[in-house]
């Protein structure tokens, strides 16, 4: 299994999909719909880079296959759903903070 210094810095893609992913487990294409979302549609993932990234973040220790929470509806049985481990929430924290550390410098900068 991989380690924290094995996965940072997160790539923009896969920082959004655990964003996502943070709240709890959701199927694929719920994971790029909320990415979509949250990015104000700045970033829409095509399937290729959807599930190549479900597939890599699984191999890196980031996420999990996790059971259906409950959700209903035509697809529900066939979907896969993930879940974040305690590897991707590390990962997450360390990523956020030095994003947020990043930015407050930037703006800074820009005030000065």
């Amino acid at each position: 299994m991989a380690e924290i210094d094995d996965v940072l810095p997160l790539t923009t893609t896969v920082f959004h999909m655990l964003v996502a992913l943070a709240e709890g487990p959701r199927h694929g294409y719920a994971v790029a719909q909320e990415v979509e979302e949250l990015s104000e549609g700045r970033m829409v993932l095509g399937p290729g880079t959807l599930y190549g990234s479900l597939v890599r973040m699984q191999e890196h220790g980031l996420i999990q296959e996790a059971d259906n929470p409950g959700e209903d509806g035509l697809h529900a049985g066939r979907r896969r759903y993930y879940r974040i481990t305690s590897l991707g929430t590390e990962a997450l924290r360390f990523e956020s903070a030095r994003l947020l550390k990043t930015a407050t410098v930037a703006r800074q900068r820009l005030r000065g």
